[in-house]
């Protein structure tokens, strides 16, 4: 399965605006931790980056989609859904 094709089906797994926005924030909030990590040259961040990131997403998958997270089976291809649902949605080209 190429990338073109996965994102359709990684697109209509977030479906609900509230899941969009959770995710955009999630996105924004580890690129941000990372971002402190690598200035401060303290990699211990690194996993809260991770976690600041995905954690809010997995649960708007749980409770709000009803669905499992395409990171479980695709984690880069979802990584890169992920940076173009962001586009989009800042954007406002997503739905």
């Amino acid at each position: 399965m190429t990338f073109e094709e996965f994102l359709p089906e990684y697109l209509d797994a977030h479906a609900q605006p509230a899941t969009r926005v959770i995710h955009a924030a999630g996105t924004i909030a580890g690129l941000t931790v990372l971002a402190a990590a690598v200035v401060r040259r303290k990699p211990a961040l690194v996993p809260l980056a991770l976690a600041v990131g995905y954690l809010p997403a997995w649960c708007s998958h749980w409770f709000i989609e009803h669905n499992t997270p395409k990171t479980f089976g695709k984690p880069l291809y979802s990584l890169r859904g992920d940076f173009v649902m962001l586009k989009r949605t800042l954007r406002g080209r997503l739905r």
